[in-house]
């Protein structure tokens, strides 16, 4: 079926962002707009309709990223298996090679662009924690949970997830093997435990 005119075509979209998110992580802030274009397959015409700066292609990815970790806030689960899913979708993208390679980008990045740093961390893990802190209020409202500072519980709910995995990804030092399924339970597990009601 032919487009309508005016209509965004979401396939070139998603491919413009892939090739940023890989080009990103393999050469850091030094990757021209064209050559995203060329590995994208688009127009730079094309890219620029989309993402007219860095800043603004840099905030899409970070919040398509964040997205994904914080879907399992929409399911409508019970809190063990909401927090699971987060839990494992953070390791996921944080951990893995792809997510290191992430982190290192950005943190190469912050010196030369701090705009664009500042868009990926006010789109990408400061949203996450705004959705978080939102679905643990709302919790608390419901009685599941205990939660007197909502902000404070998702920072910490993050920290006890990734532990040291973000940092080891922006240093480049090896991540120790790990039970990535067991690791997320677990981190449930004890957060429930922590803000549980008396």
């Amino acid at each position: 079926m032919p487009r309508v005119v005016g209509q965004v075509d979401e396939t070139k979209t998603e491919a413009i962002l892939d090739a940023a998110f890989a080009l990103f992580s393999e050469k850091g802030a030094g990757v021209s707009m064209e050559a995203i274009a060329r590995k994208a397959g688009v127009s730079r015409q094309t890219l620029y309709n989309r993402f007219p700066s860095r800043v603004e292609m840099a905030r899409a990815l970070a919040s398509r990223r964040s997205d994904a970790i914080s879907a399992p806030l929409r399911s409508g689960g019970d809190p063990e298996t909401v927090l699971t899913g987060m839990a494992r979708a953070l390791l996921e993208k944080i951990c893995t090679q792809d997510g290191r390679g992430s982190m290192r980008g950005v943190a190469m990045l912050s010196p030369q662009a701090p705009e664009v740093a500042h868009a990926i961390y006010d789109a990408g893990p400061a949203e996450g924690l705004r959705r978080l802190s939102v679905w643990l209020a709302e919790q608390d409202r419901k009685g599941l949970l205990v939660v007197p500072d909502p902000v404070a519980a998702a920072e910490m709910f993050a920290g006890m997830t990734l532990g040291h995995g973000h940092l080891r990804g922006i240093l480049g030092v090896p991540q120790p093997p790990f039970d990535p399924d067991a690791r997320a339970l677990e981190t449930a597990r004890r957060f429930i435990r922590a803000f549980a009601p008396e």
